[in-house]
């Protein structure tokens, strides 16, 4: 769907690199990883200088360049956007996923969220803002590096625009009690966007009385680098400021050196240490207007942000599954429990694990990595439980304290441990920490066993947590080993395999108990390929009484499961497709209509159409996604060559036959009867719109509410038969909604011919009806937008009745003599058939795929900023807005601009604010706004001059102020 994925640079924990692409499931050609060296600390800044060190050598290694310069590093640096995440920490506060790293921390998926991955970890969900972020970021000042933190999950709306600067911090608003844990950029209340200075970890009262002089923002860790701030970074962090990158990548002469603090506390107008070369580059801070921030950095924080995030919806119309659990802050991923929960397990986190009937949970537990036993565990509150695969056939043994920090050294009681004085438990133990390696820090202490099987892991549980008077044989124990030697030997790869292998059963379990399980609301592309991974059979069917979404969302698994394991999915896909038909059609059945003839024998009912062009929002008025979250779409209706071109002219024939005509196509056929009516998915018909549009209208007999014997009777009954003659002056494939336009056309004509009372609202929802009736799918906004005038933002609801709210806009960009003129139109003279696209897209909205998903929703919100511009007449905002359209939809479809149409577009970009195909793309027409007048002169002879083919021309357009109009003789 995309286009190439933005690279993400990785520092991990050391034992991690090696199999992160294969525990991760990600590609390399996307990822690199590596581990500060082992032994050094280099800082988040002196990270960042060896992760983009490694990096650049990588590349320059696989592409086997022999240069290796400070200026081939630059061309390097600038050759395209980079993500630079920092998650290498000790995890002293996590322990649970600190061999695995906290960047890989299995997240439960969101109760109120559609499309989300079943096996998602933190990595997942933080990487959809940071690409954001650089999608926005203007390559004109080489903005190509972000760097962020691995251990928090920042959620944000609206982007604001990136300024001219050469760092842009990002921050949240923050109360002091919580922004004196962080760093907090401070700006002068007069000049809110530059920075004045940064504090580490401020007092209350240090901010209490800057308050009255500036404005705080707390520092969440995104920044974004200028490749001038880059260079500055790597200096800065250099022991030997001669050092340079010819000379490869050598620990020694990176310093131990921070971004935050060290580089940070130096930037601003009047930074709080001196630095010439940092004090030169220009910081813009910017608020992430309505951001979350949710910290995964210790136990606690691991479930209440977890929790928080849950608890972001309460409405129930948002949540498909229907399970509720004893306490809101229960949570259990790949595992198997067989024992049930209470409203007293509050804080309670099991993962890739076995709880059996022997276990007796309390409160704030946390359990993680424990294989099948058959043991008698009782978890006093605050106790944890860890198991960490070693090697090929061991496990190591590591219970914690729920809130035990896993720092300090043995003989101070102040350590805890267990949430006890470490002095305590040991001496309860009968262990001396002068006989324990490493005793003067937790962490390195082997205090930890490691056993060869099940069973003697059981004694060591029990040992350690409940009874420390039995005694341990020497059989039991193969060794003890400390916090960091146990993510330094932890076999990550047979972790992943018995979390596979719980989520396996999981999955099953979720199959069978879909009503009261997220089965039918994660991403189903994802979930196919693990049933694939996991061996896993189909999944039983589900009941027709379920609702129709899930249902149409289950026959499109099933379809893309057979595809997966090379059979054939047609059938299954095909009746995805029959029950969104069935959906939308089913209001149209029940309002049955009856045709009557309103016309006298000698006149004629003559309908006439604009087209239009989507400015913004389009594809969010699709079903199923506009069924279930709703659309935003802004479009406008246009004349072409001062004409509506989509026309429709009904007259009663002499005979009792329906006549079909088209002018442009100069086609004609004559139907007789019911059956001939109902071909109307006849492939290459000319005439299929009219004919769905006669059913509709009540010409065949499941949509009439009079019963006849046959086409004819029906039409002696009516009086007369029906003629009606089309008239489509717009190329095929244009982009601008023709075919939905002239059926609603059709459907009007025929409302005021045979007295059905249609409003241009009931015209246009009958045309999504009429769509579904030719299987050619699509959304509302093309009827809408040619039937109803001028500039409007069009807004449905989720559910099945997609009748928008309408919003008009002012016209005056398009009217004005000032804009009139720079806006064109030009016939590419290439076509591309929306149908194939629609279908590609539909399959993966049904199938509720991540990306795609989150793309649409941005576009919806897109919808709204180009609503806001033009209520402000900002004609070059508009033209920038309409240029990230464009890029949306190449985002959702690579296919929509094809090279053909990118070798126009290049001759003409510079020219323009923005410019993108309507519709599906591919081809057909382009709208151009053109810088000013003088701009729109030279676009015209550019594209006049060197026409690329003999079709191609430009078109006069006009901004419609009618919409659809009907006259008679």
């Amino acid at each position: 769907m995309r286009g190439r994925p933005m690279k993400k640079l990785l520092s991990l924990p050391p034992n991690l690199v090696d199999c992160f692409h294969e525990v991760a499931g990600v590609a390399t050609s996307e990822y690199f990883c590596t581990s500060d060296p082992v032994g050094t600390k280099l800082g988040s800044g002196g990270g960042t200088h060896w992760l983009l060190k490694a990096a650049y050598l990588h590349d320059k290694n696989t592409t086997e360049t022999e240069d290796s310069s400070d200026q081939d590093f630059l061309r390097w640096l600038s050759s395209e956007k980079r993500i630079l995440l920092h998650a290498g920490g000790q995890s002293r506060r996590l322990p649970a996923y600190a061999p695995s790293g906290k960047v890989l921390t299995p997240i439960p998926v969101f109760r109120w969220e559609r499309g989300q991955r079943i096996g998602q970890n933190l990595l997942q969900l933080q990487l959809p803002l940071y690409q954001r972020i650089m999608d926005n970021a203007p390559v004109v000042e080489q903005f190509h590096t972000l760097i962020a933190s691995g251990d928090v999950y920042i959620r944000a709306g609206k982007l604001q625009t990136i300024p001219q600067a050469d760092i842009v911090c990002y921050g949240l608003w923050a109360d002091p009690s919580l922004a004196k844990n962080h760093g907090v950029f401070l700006s002068k209340r007069e000049s809110p966007d530059s920075l004045d200075f940064v504090l580490q970890k401020p007092a209350v009262e240090t901010l209490a009385r800057l308050m009255h002089t500036h404005l705080f923002l707390m520092d969440i860790g995104i920044w974004l680098l200028s490749d001038k701030a880059v260079s500055v970074l790597m200096k800065k962090s250099n022991h030997d400021c001669a050092y340079t990158i010819s000379k490869g990548v050598d620990a020694k002469s990176i310093k131990n050196y921070d971004l935050y603090s060290d580089f940070g506390q130096a930037m601003g107008q009047t930074p709080t240490h001196e630095d010439p070369d940092i004090s030169q580059l220009k910081v813009v801070v910017l608020p992430l207007e309505g951001g979350e921030f949710y910290h995964y950095g210790t136990s606690r924080e691991m479930i209440s942000s977890t929790l928080a995030v849950q608890n972001l919806v309460f409405d129930q119309r948002s949540i498909m599954h229907l399970g509720v659990k004893a306490h809101p802050s229960i949570f259990t991923q790949n595992c198997l429990n067989e024992i049930t929960f209470k409203p007293t397990n509050e804080n309670t986190w099991i993962e890739n694990s076995y709880i059996g009937k022997g276990w007796t949970l309390t409160n704030h537990n946390i359990v993680t990595g424990v294989p099948r036993n058959d043991w008698h565990v009782n978890l006093s509150p605050g106790q944890c439980v860890d198991i960490i695969p070693i090697d090929d056939d061991k496990w190591a043994l590591r219970p914690y304290g729920f809130n035990d920090a896993m720092r300090g050294d043995l003989r101070d009681p102040s350590t805890q441990y267990l949430g006890l004085p470490v002095t305590q438990w040991l001496s309860s133990h009968h262990l001396n920490s002068e006989n324990i390696y490493g005793s003067h820090d937790i962490q390195s202490a082997r205090i930890f066993p490691v056993c060869n099987n099940i069973h003697a892991l059981g004694q060591c549980l029990d040992w350690m947590l409940s009874a420390p008077e039995k005694s341990l044989s020497q059989d039991i124990v193969c060794e003890y080993i400390s916090a960091n030697e146990i993510s330094d030997r932890a076999n990550l790869r047979r972790l992943h395999r018995q979390r596979l292998e719980f989520r396996k059963e999981n999955l099953q379990t979720m199959s069978r108990n879909h009503r009261a399980s997220v089965f039918y609301q994660i991403n189903l592309e994802d979930l196919a390929h693990e049933y694939m991974q996991l061996g896993l059979p189909m999944p039983e069917p589900i009941s027709s009484d379920e609702p129709l979404i899930k249902r149409i969302s289950d026959q499109m698994f099933r379809s893309r499961l057979l595809e997966l394991s090379g059979q054939d999915g047609s059938v299954h896909g095909a009746s995805a497709f029959s029950l969104l038909a069935e959906g939308l059609t089913r209001s149209a059945q029940a309002q049955l209509q009856h045709p009557t003839l309103g016309v006298y024998a000698d006149q004629i009912v003559w309908g006439r159409s604009p087209v239009r062009i989507d400015l913004a929002g389009g594809w969010t008025d699709t079903p199923p996604y506009c069924l279930t979250v709703g659309g935003n779409v802004v479009n406008i209706a246009i004349e072409l060559n001062g004409q509506p071109p989509l026309q429709c002219y009904i007259k009663p024939a002499i005979h009792h036959d329906v006549v079909l005509r088209s002018i442009d196509l100069g086609a004609m056929e004559i139907v007789h009867t019911w059956e001939e009516l109902s071909d109307f998915n006849k492939v290459g018909s000319p005439f299929s719109i009219p004919k769905a549009a006669l059913c509709l209208a009540g010409f065949m007999p499941r949509f009439c509410q009079v019963k006849y014997r046959s086409l004819q009777e029906q039409l002696r009954d009516f009086g007369c038969g029906i003629e009606i003659t089309l008239l489509s002056a717009v190329p095929a494939g244009s982009g601008l909604g023709t075919s939905s336009i002239l059926a609603a056309t059709v459907l009007g004509a025929l409302s005021d011919f045979c007295m059905l009372g249609w409003d241009k609202t009931e015209i246009c929802n009958r045309t999504l009806v009429l769509e579904q009736m030719l299987t050619t799918g699509g959304g509302w906004q093309d009827q809408y937008g040619g039937v109803l005038q001028g500039v409007k933002l069009l807004k449905t609801q989720s559910g099945f009745d997609q009748t928008p709210e309408v919003r008009y806009l002012g016209d005056n960009i398009f009217t004005d003599e000032a804009y009139k003129s720079c806006h064109l139109l030009y016939y590419t003279g290439i076509t591309r058939t929306a149908k194939k696209i629609l279908v590609e897209i539909v399959r993966g909205m049904f199938l509720y795929d991540t990306e795609r998903l989150a793309l649409l929703s941005e576009m919806k919100n897109h919808a709204i900023d180009m609503y806001h511009a033009l209520l402000k007449s900002d004609y070059a905002k508009v033209g920038h807005l309409v240029g990230k359209t464009w890029r949306q939809n190449q985002l959702l479809d690579s296919g929509t601009n094809p090279p053909q149409v990118q070798a126009i577009i290049d001759r003409i970009q510079d020219l323009c604010y923005g410019l993108k195909l309507p519709g599906a793309g591919g081809g057909g027409f382009l709208y151009i706004m053109a810088k000013d007048p003088k701009a729109a002169l030279r676009i015209r002879e550019i594209l006049s001059s060197e026409p690329p083919n003999s079709r191609a021309r430009f078109v006069e357009m006009s901004l419609s102020k009618t919409g659809f109009q009907l006259s008679r003789s």
